[in-house]
């Protein structure tokens, strides 16, 4: 009988701590969008710290194989923390960044030359290292309804790269070893549609 009082004593108090906590937003969950339209599997987590602080962690993968010896794979983690300029997950917010991961890219006619990185060079070569780097960044958080976000972030910052390269995209004949290269530019470019508990 006493088991029983207390387990109805404290399932109500349990229950309404958990409902309190989750109306307040405590934790969500995102995908970016925009790398859903490159075919890259991504997730994201973001649980708040202060009433104006909240950190973010995603992580992104793409194993797939393509046609005509193309590859496009790569993984990468890039947490970062943010502040928000009026309550957190909703409206705008600064972030401060760190990134890193492994890549396997080449056989793209890529077209771009940009800011010291030529794209170019992905036509004729596999390219196959790792990267780390950090940025700043802003966003907006645009509130669609009591549990679901939309979100919008651009980055800035720095990528250093330490690869191999390989002189055609499918073949394993490596033309250079231990290369480097340093990047400063678009860190981070996200369109999330964000879940809130």
């Amino acid at each position: 009988m006493k088991l029983r009082l207390g387990i109805n004593c404290v399932l109500p108090v349990l229950l309404l701590l958990v409902s309190t906590r989750a109306g307040c937003q405590e934790v969500a969950v995102k995908t970016n969008l925009f790398s859903d339209a490159f075919a890259n599997i991504n997730v994201g987590a973001e649980a708040a710290l202060a009433p104006k602080w909240t950190l973010d962690l995603e992580g992104e993968l793409n194993t797939w194989t393509l046609s005509h010896g193309r590859r496009w794979k790569h993984w990468a983690l890039q947490p970062e923390a943010r502040y928000w300029l009026c309550d957190r997950f909703g409206g705008h917010f600064l972030g401060v960044h760190i990134h890193t991961g492994q890549f396997n890219m080449g056989g793209f006619d890529g077209i771009l030359n940009f800011l010291g990185t030529d794209a170019r060079k992905l036509k004729d070569s596999r390219y196959q290292g790792w990267f780390v780097g950090a940025g700043v960044a802003y966003g907006y958080d645009w509130i669609l309804s009591r549990h679901l976000n939309l979100e919008a972030e651009i980055g800035i910052g720095y990528s250093y790269t330490h690869f191999d390269r390989f002189d055609c995209a499918g073949c394993g004949k490596k033309a250079e070893a231990g290369k480097s290269h340093n990047y400063v530019g678009p860190t981070r470019a996200a369109v999330n549609l964000v879940y809130l508990f």
